[in-house]
């Protein structure tokens, strides 16, 4: 494969799809989709670690937090995932034991933010840590490992969007063409797109903490926000089995409802808690709150 765009005719260009997915160390499986996720986990987990120094947290309690959020993280996503795409499961010709091949693809956003974030909060509490300022520090580097993540799907072949004449298309191998599309046929490269959304939100969110000093859970609240806005048009290009509901897919509906809540809670807690957290530690609060209302002894 030479580069990411080669020429497919004269005027023409368009992104090459990888030729395999699954390569062989002996007898065990390197899948692209496991080692995308894996370089995802290990970038987010890198700039969570300076973005908590400076918040004034111990590097070393994202290592500890990420053991609870990263499992329960993935079987959140899986979840979410069969539930909101059941045919292939349950489908007249589904298969319930694919459930289980996580490595084919087929990872839930919703599913693993919200069961990502039952494990971060063991975690943060097992740490003595805020919770929300440890999502603040985690924003940024959750969108980086979204972003990288989508490159499973571009060596799967999965989850792109709908035919296009644009010199970006997609190719996709015959064997995994959607019914009625024709050899050739080029799609819009549904991951790239998302990959570029995720990687500009991410900085975007870096710079905006800086100036501002976002804090108690402000950043997170603003990363859902700016992640919807792009699933929203990105998923409207998606022509995947998906469930329907008032003829948009669910994802989509599921965004723009995340999306409203994110913004009111963004507007809420600014309201209530302007500027930022003067500590990540939820021991150095302990003394002065257990004081309070205490006689003074000195008197």
């Amino acid at each position: 494969m030479n580069g990411l765009v080669s020429a497919v005719g004269p005027l023409v260009a368009s992104i090459p799809s990888p030729s395999q997915h699954t390569w062989y160390l002996g007898p065990f499986p390197l899948r692209a989709y496991a080692l995308a996720i894996l370089a995802g986990i290990a970038v987010a987990v890198w700039l969570t670690r300076k973005r908590w120094a400076e918040r004034g947290g111990d590097p070393d309690d994202v290592l500890e937090i990420a053991f609870w959020a990263v499992p329960f993280g993935i079987v959140g996503g899986r979840l979410y995932h069969v539930i909101s795409t059941p045919d292939p499961y349950w489908g007249p010709d589904g298969d319930p034991l694919k459930a289980l091949r996580i490595w084919d693809g087929g990872l839930g956003i919703w599913g693993a933010i919200a069961l990502g974030a039952v494990g971060a909060y063991i975690g943060c509490r097992r740490q003595k840590v805020s919770f929300a300022a440890f999502a603040d520090a985690l924003a940024p580097g959750l969108l980086l490992a979204q972003a990288i993540g989508r490159l499973g799907n571009w060596f799967n072949q999965e989850l792109f969007g709908s035919a296009t004449t644009l010199p970006w298309g997609l190719q996709i191998s015959d064997q995994y063409l959607p019914a009625g599309y024709e050899s050739g046929t080029l799609f819009h490269p549904t991951f790239l797109y998302e990959l570029l959304w995720n990687v500009a939100a991410a900085f975007l969110l870096i710079y905006l903490d800086r100036r501002f000093r976002l804090g108690h859970g402000r950043v997170f609240w603003l990363y859902v926000l700016f992640y919807t806005l792009g699933r929203v048009w990105i998923e409207m290009l998606r022509i995947d089995t998906a469930e329907l509901v008032l003829g948009l897919r669910l994802n989509v509906w599921t965004s723009i409802l995340v999306g409203v809540c994110a913004l009111i809670a963004f507007i809420v807690i600014g309201r209530r808690h302007p500027g930022r957290e003067e500590t990540v530690s939820l021991d150095a609060a302990e003394p002065e709150q257990a004081g309070a209302g205490r006689p003074d002894p000195g008197h």
